[in-house]
C-alpha cells in the first residue's frame, strides 16, 4: 500500500464516495475504503475519526472561507452582498475533484438517513458561520440568520447546478445566480 504517498485524504474521500454509491453507506467498511484508496486503516484514522466524517471533509475550511469573505466585504455591502462575497471566496477553492464528486455524493446522501442527518448538521454549521460573521459586521441577529440561511441554500443550489455543468466552469457564478434567485423569491413573499 502507498502508505506515504501524497493525497491520501483526497483518495480516501473519492474511494468512500465511490463505494457508498456502489454498495451503499451501511455496507461500506473503513477497511474497504482504505483498501480502495491504497492506504492502511491506521492512515484512514489519522485523517478521519469515522466513515461518516468523510463526507464533511473540508467543512471547517469552508466555514472559515465563508466567514472571511463576509468579513472582508466592503463596509457598505448589504447583508446579502456580504454573503455573496463569502460565497465567492468559498467557491474559489472548489476544483475538479469537487465538481466530479458532486453527483455521486448527492446520490450517496440521498440513499442514507445517517448521511442526510450529517449533511443537515453541516448546513446548520455553515449557516451559523455566516450568521456570526454578519453579526460581527453589525447586522441585526434575525437579519443575519436569514441571510446566513439563504447563503447556505444558495451554496447548495449553486453546487448542485455546477456539478451538472462543464468541469471548466467556476462554482461562483452558479452560487451567485442561486443567491439572486433566492433574493427575488423572498421579495415575492410580500
Amino acid at each position: 500500500m502507498g502508505r506515504w504517498e501524497p493525497g491520501a485524504r483526497e483518495r480516501l474521500v473519492v474511494a468512500a464516495v465511490d463505494l457508498f454509491a456502489e454498495q451503499g453507506y451501511d455496507a461500506t467498511t473503513v477497511a474497504q475504503i482504505a483498501e480502495r484508496a491504497g492506504v492502511t486503516k491506521s492512515t484512514f484514522f489519522r485523517h478521519f475519526p469515522d466513515k461518516r466524517e468523510l463526507l464533511v471533509a473540508g467543512q471547517d475550511a469552508l466555514r472559515r472561507l465563508l466567514a472571511e469573505g463576509i468579513a472582508e466585504a466592503p463596509a457598505e455591502a448589504s447583508p446579502l452582498e456580504a454573503v455573496a462575497a463569502g460565497l465567492e471566496r468559498a467557491s474559489a477553492t472548489m476544483g475538479p475533484m469537487n465538481h466530479e464528486l458532486g453527483p455521486r455524493l448527492k446520490a450517496a446522501i440521498a440513499a442514507s438517513a445517517e448521511l442526510q442527518e450529517r449533511d443537515a448538521l453541516k448546513s446548520v454549521s455553515l449557516a451559523a458561520a455566516m450568521t456570526e460573521a454578519l453579526v460581527a459586521r453589525g447586522v441585526p441577529g434575525a437579519t443575519a440568520a436569514l441571510a446566513g440561511e439563504l447563503g447556505v441554500l444558495a451554496f447548495k443550489r449553486g453546487y448542485a447546478a455546477w456539478s451538472q455543468g462543464a468541469a471548466s466552469d467556476s462554482l461562483a457564478p452558479y452560487a451567485l445566480a442561486a443567491l439572486e434567485e433566492l433574493r427575488a423569491a423572498s421579495a415575492a413573499l410580500g
